[in-house]
């Protein structure tokens, strides 16, 4: 998909985000727990090349910087695994000051040179650049922190890359490995959507208000709460990116706002036999933190906290025939 039915062109000639990449300090265990989640073959890691062969430059500087990586696919985006090593890099620095977490969402292009350029013209700089290691291609990451609450990577390889979902796995854990939605909590719902839309090259989608505590029922740490928030959904050839504004009540994602700031707050499976999926992960040691109905009653969600082992919360969703 490279332009919208209304016309508007993506910033970076299209709007297909198939990869979510994470910045882990223990690669070999975080792949081995993302196997069994998703029901395929635990990857190998491999190596980044040395200076010679990745060229990474970094805030303008040439940098030693190498990274294990791993990739992971799913019937929906690739899962990118990085555990980068001490020199400087935007893995390093991510790891260093935000800790674990996914670190940036990525876009296939044609010519780094000029969808880069684009990016430029609109204020986003540059940040870190490279040669692929494995196969004839480059990347860059472009500074969109400040209003995506992520970075953009652009990837330009000479040939196809593959992205087929392992056909040889085995159940995955929630019975489903199709990543559903990407979520991110903001400040300002209305100028975050205009940053997403732009970069897209979609139209605004309706702001969407919780609805009324008898309906939500929302339960967050234990106890009731009005759960306030409102928030949009935007359609992606591949995932959905939901952006949540939390209101004044209590709720993971005000707490997200106040302790960690605006970011990735979760990513989503829709499951079924929702309570067999939840008793199964609290008895793997990962505790319910918030739980609730739709905002039209029309389904179910409930946030796990299992950010000590995949390094981001999983939401599950029950969606009512």
């Amino acid at each position: 998909m490279t332009e919208s039915l209304t016309g508007k062109k993506p910033m970076v000639g299209n709007n297909i985000i198939n990869q979510i990449a994470f910045v882990v300090r223990d690669i070999e265990a975080v792949s081995d727990a993302f196997a069994k989640l998703l029901g395929i073959p635990k990857p190998n890691w491999f190596l980044t090349g040395d200076s010679d062969v990745s060229r990474v430059v970094f805030r303008g500087k040439p940098s030693a910087s190498r990274s294990k990586l791993v990739f992971m696919n799913t019937p929906t985006i690739q899962i990118e695994l990085i555990e980068p090593n001490e020199e400087p890099g935007t893995m390093r620095e991510f790891l260093d000051t935000v800790g674990e977490g996914i670190h940036h969402i990525a876009f296939v292009v044609d010519s780094i040179k000029d969808r880069f350029s684009v990016l430029e013209e609109n204020g986003y700089p540059l940040l870190q650049s490279g040669e692929f290691t494995s196969s004839d291609g480059r990347y860059v990451y472009v500074d969109t922190l400040q209003d995506h609450k992520t970075l953009v990577e652009l990837l330009e390889s000479a040939e196809p890359r593959n992205t087929e979902p392992c056909k040889d796995g085995f159940t995955p854990l929630l019975g489903t490995n199709k990543v559903e939605q990407l979520a991110i909590v903001v400040k300002d719902l209305d100028s975050a959507a205009e940053a997403y839309c732009k970069l897209l090259g979609v139209e605004k989608p309706p702001v969407i208000h919780s609805g009324k505590s008898e309906i939500t029922q929302v339960v967050f740490e234990g106890k009731p709460t009005e759960g306030k928030s409102k928030y949009m959904f935007i359609n992606t050839p591949l995932i959905q990116i939901e952006l949540i504004e939390p209101g004044e009540s209590p709720s993971t994602w005000k707490k997200h706002l106040e302790t960690k700031g605006e970011g990735v707050h979760h990513v989503s499976f829709v499951v079924k036999n929702m309570d067999e999926k939840i008793k199964l992960l609290v008895e793997m040691g990962y505790p319910v933190i918030q739980q609730g109905n739709f905002w039209n009653g029309k389904g179910r969600y409930a946030y796990i906290d299992t950010t000590s082992t995949f390094k981001v919360i999983i939401e599950l969703l029950e969606r009512y025939e």
